[in-house]
């Protein structure tokens, strides 16, 4: 399919996955300016730009929220964000890729050292580990095949936010993507349309507003666009060499309940934060109101006006809390308006502390994590073996999340490896399939306890205990450690070579 030549921008039915992806980029941010913005509390409740110039009906509710309502006119603003849903993307990120995954090679000699090069490297991980955060914000993170000769001399992965793509599927497979990328001056709205299909890459570049895509321009004619001006073909096209899509989208959740009966955004992921908003705008209304209490419960003293010190003609009086002696002339005895008075309120701590635990304890289960999971001070003196049962739910939310990845990066990083090979010449050709790596490390004691309790019974065999010891080993740390052990104890069966 070729590139469009001009229409409404973004194609519908897409602005309205964009206008629920700003409320959680928001929310991702934690920016206390933003997230007025966005629910249309600036300006005493205007709608935000953005919003206004976008598809879809989601405006009317956002108004509800606490950061949809107007400050008070005439007081400072004084609103708390508690950032609990940058917490929540930062901690399935971990769950996901703090420890890195494995990339298993199946293909001809040199496949294995070529995957190993340019997958198996630092930077790969941390670009990984940062789109998963994205992920869990955005509801899903997309991934694509770059080659840049002046860069680097291999393939590389590139990341790209959900909310800067629209994707294409067909029978859930996804068979197109489009990227794109706004400047903007003025009014005038630039665009770089970036889009994927078998076999080939797209680029076209485009002068237009906030509503519409505009007209096409040349690639030279933009800074970003003018190095492909030289490679595209009559239809601004680069060929890939490979059959295989050189981009992928790894889904955060499935299903997307909002969007199941719009067959174009159906097969978008569920964020981490979808539901659970009014949950959080409720949560930074309790700690507001726990913080204002605080403000108000301040020690303040009334006292008599003839005790305020005149600070000259227009420029009122004031009170000097270190004078000692002040004047009895025009006082009255017992007079009530003579005595200085203390005022201070009270703090609720109690009632608001309940009501914010109640609230995070009910937004980490709706989003599918454990309260241990975010929360390291309170496993206390607990035994691996019970922190391990604590984090069943994240460990089931990782589990799910570990399978949208991997139906994301198995093709792609087979497709890596084969554009790699057509581009640099390497002949490296192979399936690459991604292994995890286990959620949770064994309880050293409890496992200790086992080792000896059966080797006791003589029921378990020297390489068994290695293996079961040191689970991440190579097959030839095992065979070496093993042969260590049975020397050191003498169980070792000496060569006797021709006298056996």
């Amino acid at each position: 399919m070729a590139l469009p030549q001009g229409g409404p921008w973004p194609p519908s039915p897409h602005g309205v996955a964009l206008q629920q992806m700003a409320l959680w980029s928001a929310w991702w941010i934690g920016d206390p300016e933003g997230l007025s913005s966005v629910y249309g509390a600036v300006g005493g409740g205007a709608t935000s730009d953005f919003f206004a110039n976008r598809q879809g009906g989601i405006i009317p509710t956002l108004a509800k929220f606490f950061w949809g309502r107007p400050s008070a006119t005439g007081q400072r603003k004084t609103r708390l964000h508690v950032p609990l849903a940058a917490d929540i993307a930062t901690a399935s990120a971990d769950l996901l890729f703090s420890e890195p995954p494995q990339f298993i090679v199946e293909g001809n000699a040199n496949a294995e050292a070529r995957a190993d090069e340019i997958m198996n490297v630092g930077t790969l991980h941390s670009e990984l580990l940062e789109a998963a955060e994205a992920c869990s914000a955005l509801g899903g993170g997309w991934l694509r095949l770059v080659w840049d000769q002046e860069i680097a001399d291999h393939v590389m992965l590139d990341t790209v936010p959900a909310d800067s793509a629209i994707g294409e599927w067909r029978w859930g497979h996804l068979s197109a993507v489009t990227f794109f990328t706004e400047t903007r001056n003025d009014k005038t709205v630039t665009r770089h349309l970036e889009r994927h299909e078998p076999g080939r890459i797209l680029h076209g570049l485009y002068s237009g507003d906030d509503k519409t895509l505009g007209h096409p321009m040349a690639l030279a004619d933009h800074p970003s666009t003018a190095p492909y001006a030289d490679l595209v073909d009559e239809e601004g096209a680069i060929p890939t060499g490979v059959e295989g899509l050189t981009a992928a989208y790894a889904a955060n959740m499935r299903p997307q309940r909002r969007w199941r009966k719009i067959q174009s955004l159906s097969e978008l992921g569920r964020s981490d934060f979808d539901s659970v908003e009014p949950l959080m705008d409720a949560l930074d209304e309790t700690y507001t109101s726990w913080m204002r209490d605080i403000r108000l419960a301040k020690a303040r003293l009334v006292v008599p006006e003839f005790m305020l010190q005149d600070l000259g003609k227009g420029q009122g009086a004031a009170w000097d809390e270190d004078q000692e002696i002040y004047s009895a002339l025009n006082m009255q005895p017992n007079a009530s308006g003579d005595t200085i008075k203390a005022q201070q309120f009270a703090i609720r701590v109690a009632e608001h502390k309940d009501t914010s635990v109640q609230l995070v304890n009910d937004i980490l289960r709706s989003a599918g994590y454990s309260q241990s999971t975010l929360d390291a001070d309170s496993e206390g003196a607990l035994t691996a073996t019970e922190i391990v049962s604590r984090e069943k739910t994240s460990s089931r939310t990782r589990a799910k999340k570990t399978r949208y990845w991997s139906q994301a990066l198995d093709p792609l990083l087979t497709t890596w490896l084969e554009l790699d090979a057509v581009v640099f010449k390497t002949r490296a050709q192979g399936t690459v399939t991604v292994q995890w790596p286990d959620s949770s490390q064994p309880d050293q004691e409890a496992l200790s306890r086992t080792v000896n309790a059966l080797n006791q019974a003589g029921a378990v065999s020297t390489d068994t205990k290695v293996r079961m010891v040191h689970t991440d080993w190579a097959e030839e740390e095992i065979q070496a450690e093993v042969e260590r052990v049975q020397a050191e104890t003498g169980a070792a069966v000496p060569d006797l070579g021709p006298f056996a």
